[in-house]
């Protein structure tokens, strides 16, 4: 008998997206197989490097070079205050495939039409570099990022933040969802800077969309970061550590949820 197909869906979460990474660890650790991964914001980035076929330690060694200065760059627009071209660029840097047509795990990045508002998946065909910045271009954040076929792309949180209901059509039996947003926030600082206003604004209403998408989901886990803001790239290492420990304490019912008999091991 075959056994299920396991889908994973990454919400978006700005910096807290290096949570998805200590919960990929846990997952690898395990021995949990993963069929199908879909991504909004900074869920497609990790989504997107680990269906490159990069490993748990290479991914984590990627995030440890990671700042917000070879991630992004004023815009000098007024659409937005950044520019997430420098992601690209990294992206190109990193990635050891950029085609989706080439990637080990199939992959989907959610995205959204500006100017219809309605949901885009970025999947099967195409570059996995302009799919993954416009599921990240944060509206009113980062520059809207330009399909090359009249389409301007931002955020899916828009419209899908923990895309569950698309990683299931792609033909998971089982969904593990990964929500960044559902913790909440109380910080420890308010932010300082722009940036941080903007990122903290832009969460607070992805917040309450994102439990809408809870209910096409088999297992969800919520790394608690709600002290954590999402601008802060400097705390990767606890966000990882925080993602570990929220993974771990679904790991039972994962396992059994995946495979009644108790045979996966790990």
């Amino acid at each position: 008998m075959s056994r299920k197909k396991i889908g994973l869906a990454l919400s978006g979460g700005g910096a807290r997206g290096f949570a998805h990474v200590g919960v990929l660890k846990v997952l690898t650790e395990h021995n949990i197989p993963i069929d199908f991964i879909a991504g909004t914001s900074a869920g497609s980035f990790v989504g997107g490097a680990l269906a490159t076929g990069l490993t748990i330690d290479q991914i984590v060694e990627i995030a440890g070079k990671i700042s917000w200065s070879n991630m992004t760059g004023f815009s000098y627009s007024p659409r937005g205050v950044l520019s997430n071209a420098a992601m690209g660029r990294f992206i190109r840097e990193h990635f050891p495939t950029l085609r989706f047509e080439e990637l080990k795990i199939p992959f989907a990045a959610v995205a959204c039409d500006l100017e219809s508002g309605e949901e885009v998946i970025l999947k099967d065909s195409g570059d996995l570099e302009l799919a993954i910045r416009s599921s990240c271009a944060v509206p009113g954040v980062f520059l809207p990022v330009s399909d090359g076929n009249g389409r301007m792309l931002v955020d899916g949180g828009v419209v899908a933040p923990i895309p569950t209901q698309v990683v299931r059509e792609m033909g998971a039996d089982i969904v593990i969802a990964v929500d960044l947003l559902a913790s909440g926030s109380n910080y420890r600082k308010a932010p300082r800077t722009i940036l941080g206003m903007l990122f903290q604004s832009a969460m607070t209403m992805l917040r309450t969309a994102s439990k809408h998408q809870h209910y096409h989901a088999d297992i969800i886990v919520v790394p608690q970061i709600g002290h954590l803001r999402p601008d802060e790239i400097g705390k990767r290492g606890e966000f990882i550590k925080l993602g570990e420990e929220a993974a771990r304490e679904r790991m039972d019912e994962i396992k059994k949820l995946i495979d009644p008999a108790g045979r996966i091991r790990g």
